[in-house]
Parts: structure tokens; sequence; C-alpha cells
């Protein structure tokens, strides 16, 4: 393992927002530069370069709206876009399809400017009518749909689909004009905006979601059900999608994408589904970079002068525990959890330096971190004490954990259980070790009801604000945890609605005290995650929440 040192001096770039608190976007916004299309009086050269980047494991689907894993949507980034983008430096929203907007009606009304001239990948138009067809698709998502793919993100924000519609905060899209659109919601939501940056939102071709009869999950890929969209999905990105086997996914620069398309032509995304063959690819010229470097491949790295680019941290990682397992809903029992676990030792052996210990869920730069969220310690004398007064009798804890897995908040998952069981074990628990290859369908497994009473996982924040943090997590009883406690499902909800200030703060403050005194899981730190690249690029669009499209990635000539 790298000193201290070596592991600070080695990070040649950083990804920082320098605004991670909320931000409110109303009115017109300027277009970024990066947001307009190339000038047509100097045409931008043809892309002509190859870029290959090693991934963890294969995407588990190619329709954001209905995925949720971190490889999937490194994919979908490229292929589709939202009406609203990030800024790389701000963390602001920032125009994407949508050029500009505006709100109204006390902020229950967002009208859109879509850009002009804007084609899908297959040839067809990108209008108002496209974007209110995917809203009103998402919106319209069965319970039979929603239970194949647990982790779709619209109730997480909108609260509720169509079946339950006086629950949600999703009211109607209307087509105002081909280039307006207007959205209407039930009750304001302050982080509206940031939420559209969202993979999950981003605006397909309504053409191929019906030739791929995008709802109908009738095929699968690597044990995931998935419909025919999901394997050839359509957009309007810089990227289409020429070829997805067994181990890699190819993508293709597209000619007709609206904005400037960069120097890359093509793309790979090869798997290596270990750490060290991950790096071995990188050292033997194979790829040209890879993500979640993990504490292991620092030394080789720094020794071969390999550039690492470090992310701000902006997700958390957690040990979930199943309410719905009778043990498990004795909050001593949960409590003896936490005292059992030292994530001093975690973090020092498995993350990289500058990983902060997590005694909640919402990360220090966020806008309603609360700084006084109760934390019980590592006490293992205590939690012995706690199984005592709970009466435990050695009932078997299943324990589930993902193999052939690394993520931004996990760099790698079979040691963290290893460590962790250890510590379990020590005051007393019978743990039953579960391994789950990723690719079997990890996800679903553990987000979905079940006999998991504890689990690996953790949350990647997709923009900055509170509610992305504590919301998809603990906004309403999900199979994840079987968490049910109506004052905090009703005080996120309210919280979603304040504007940004002193008392919407005050209000994360508190929901954060009582998800925490209530232990429904552990969270146990906020990683630093970082990428290796070769020398052959030059720059690379780091981001904290991983939007990261390569058309922005610069290769030396």
């Amino acid at each position: 393992m790298p000193s201290s040192t070596s592991r600070r001096t080695v990070l040649k770039t950083s990804a920082v927002f320098m605004a991670l608190g909320l931000t409110a976007c109303t009115g017109t916004p300027s277009p970024s530069p990066s947001s307009t299309s190339p000038d047509a009086s100097a045409p931008a050269a043809e892309p002509t370069e190859t870029f290959t980047f090693g991934t963890a494991s294969q995407p588990l689907g190619l329709d954001p709206a209905l995925s949720s894993d971190v490889e999937s949507y490194r994919i979908t980034r490229q292929i589709l876009e939202g009406l609203v983008g990030v800024d790389q430096t701000t963390g602001k929203p920032t125009p994407l399809l949508a050029t500009e907007w505006t709100d109204s009606n006390g902020g229950r009304s967002y009208t859109f400017k879509l850009r002009t001239d804007v084609l899908f990948q297959d040839g067809t138009p990108f209008n108002a009518d496209a974007v209110c067809q995917n809203f009103n698709r998402w919106f319209a998502f069965s319970p039979e749909l929603r239970a194949k793919a647990p982790g779709i993100t619209f109730k997480s924000v909108f609260k509720a689909h169509s079946d339950e519609a006086a629950l949600s905060i999703f009211k109607s899209c209307t087509a105002e004009a081909p280039d307006t659109v207007r959205i209407d919601l039930t009750q304001p939501f302050t982080a509206f905006l940031q939420a559209l940056t969202l993979p999950a939102f981003a605006i397909a071709s309504p053409a191929a979601l019906a030739s791929g009869t995008a709802d109908v999950l009738n095929q699968t890929r690597h044990s995931n059900p998935v419909s025919a969209f999901a394997t050839n999905p359509v957009g309007t990105g810089p990227y289409s999608l020429a070829a997805w086997d067994d181990t890699s996914v190819r993508l293709v620069s597209h000619k007709g994408y609206w904005g400037e398309r960069g120097q890359i032509a093509t793309i790979n995304f090869v798997t290596y589904d270990h750490p060290q063959t991950r790096l071995q690819a990188l050292l033997d010229g194979k790829i040209d970079g890879y993500d979640a470097v993990t504490v292991g491949n620092f030394d080789q790295l720094v020794k071969r002068g390999m550039q690492i680019v470090q992310r701000d941290p902006f997700s958390v990682m957690y040990l979930g525990m199943n309410q719905e397992v009778p043990i498990l809903q004795n909050l001593k029992i949960r409590q003896a959890v936490e005292l059992a676990i030292d994530k001093d030792t975690l973090i020092r052996k498995f993350f990289i330096d500058n990983t902060a210990k997590a005694t909640q869920f919402v990360p220090p730069k966020i806008s309603g971190f609360n700084n006084e969220a109760p934390e019980l310690g590592h006490d293992p004398v205590k939690a012995k004490a706690y199984l005592a007064e709970a009466g435990y009798a050695g009932e078997e804890l299943r324990f589930y954990y993902p193999l052939n897995a690394t993520r931004p908040y996990l760099p790698t998952p079979e040691k963290i259980y290893a460590e962790l069981s250890r510590q379990l074990t020590a005051v007393g628990f019978n743990i039953k070790p579960v391994p789950v290859d990723w690719a079997d369908g990890y996800l679903q497994k553990v987000q979905s009801p079940g006999d998991h009473a504890l689990h690996l996982l953790g949350w990647n924040g997709s923009y900055s604000d509170a509610e992305n943090f504590v919301g998809p997590l603990f906004g309403e009883k999900n199979g994840e945890f079987g968490y049910h406690d109506p004052q905090v499902f009703s005080k996120i909800n309210r919280a979603r609605g304040l504007p940004a200030g002193k008392e919407r703060d005050e209000q994360y403050h508190t929901i954060n005290a009582q998800i925490a005194a209530t232990v429904p899981a552990v969270p146990i730190a906020f990683p630093i995650s970082a990428l290796a690249l070769s020398d052959r690029v030059s720059s690379y669009p780091a981001s904290p929440v991983l939007s990261e499209v390569f058309t922005k990635v610069q290769l030396k000539p």
C-alpha cells in the first residue's frame, strides 16, 4: 500500500463542484459554451480516434428509465440526453436539449424552450411531443413492470405513478408548440431541475420505444429482464450503439449529432471483472483508462507513471438491514450491528486516502448535512450487551454481498464483506454469507422483498441536493430496508417542496437525525473514487456525479 503522501501527489486532476449546495435555477439561463452547436462557418474535424475504457461489469440494460446501475448509465449517457445537463464546475443545471426554462404557478409549472432541428439517431424529430411521450411513459409504468425493475428512478423522484396519481408530484406534460413543452407538478419541488439531470430522464426516440416494445421485458441480458429497446437504445446523444456482446459494448460517433463531436469516433467499453485484470490491461496498453481504482492498485500505477484522476466524494457506502426479517425489527439488534462495526478500520484497509467516515447518508458538502447527527460509534462490549438485552439467540442473518463488482462506493466488496463479517461475528452475530454475482441480479435481489437480512451497497449522488440521498432510500417503504416511519416519510415529502434556505436545511437536519437514531442501515464511508488513465489522455471530464460524456475526452496527438 502506498503512503498517504504518494497517494495524494499522484492525483493530477480533481473534479470539483465549487458549489455543491442546493442550486435553484429559474428564469432564463444562458447556454454554456459546451452546450452550443458548433459554428457552422468553421466545421469541426471528423472524429477519428478509438478510445477503449475498462469497466467493472457489463451494463444491466441500456434503457436508462429502467436501470439504476453505474455501468449502464456510463453507456446511456453517451447515447441519450435529457432536457437539462450538469455544469462540470458548479454542479448547477445547464442547458442541454432545453435551451432555457421558466417556472410559474408557485413552482408548480415549468416551461422549457427546446432545441430545434435536432434529430434522434433513427432520423425522427426531437420535439415537444417526443418529450411528453417520454414523461407519459414513465408516469404510466405498470406495477408489473416496476416489480421486474425495482430500481426505477421515476418513483423515487416523483413519488408515484399513474395508478396512484393522487400521490404523484408529476401531473402532466403539455406540448405547447413543437419547440415548447410545459411540465406541471402537483406541488412545488425545489430540486426538480436538478432531478431532470438524472440519466433516467433522458429522452428516447418514441418510434424506437414503440418498435422495441420498451415496456415489455421479454428478453434477458446477464440474468436481468430487458426489453428489445434496452438492447438497442436510440436517443439524441453524440454516440449510437454499434455492438453489444458478452464482454464489450461498442459505440460509434453519430454523424448527425447537433453538438460538438470531439475527437473520438469509436468507444469500446470492455469488461474486466477484477481490479487486477483492469490494472494489467491498462499497463499492457489494451485500454486507455478504467474506473474505480482500488487501494491495492496504487503502488503499481504510481510506479508505472499512470495518471490517477480523483473525483470529489459524492457517494455513500452502507450496510443495509431489512426489517422484514423479524429479528431486525428490534431496534437494539440494529444498534448492536452499528456498534459492532469498526468504520475506521474498514476505511483504512479498503478505501483511498481522504475517504471520510459516514455517520449519515447526506455528504458533508451538501446543504442539509447534520453536524450533530447521532452516532453510536464502535463499541463491541456495548454491542454484546445490546444483543443480550434484546434476547438474541443466535438467529441466522443472511448477509448478501456482490461478486465481480467494483463501484465508486464499493471498491472491493468481497474484502469489505469479509472484514464486516468478522466484526459482526466477534460480538456474537450468526452470519450466513450469501455471495451473488453482480451480473446475476444482485441489485434486484437486495432491492426487492426477500430473505436478505444484511447487504452491502451504496448510493452514488446524481445531483447536489439532500433529497437525492434521503428521498430514494428512505422516502417510502421499499424492498431493500423494509423501513416504515410515516413521520420521516412525511418530513422528506415536505422538505422537497421547501424553498432553499435555513428552514429547508433544518428540516433535513432533523430527517438525518431521525434516520440515524432508528438505524435502518449503517452508513460507513463517503468514498473518494478515482480513475486510472494512460498517458495518451490529456484531459478527462471527471465528475462527482459521473456525468462523463466522452466527446469531452481529449487525447494527445
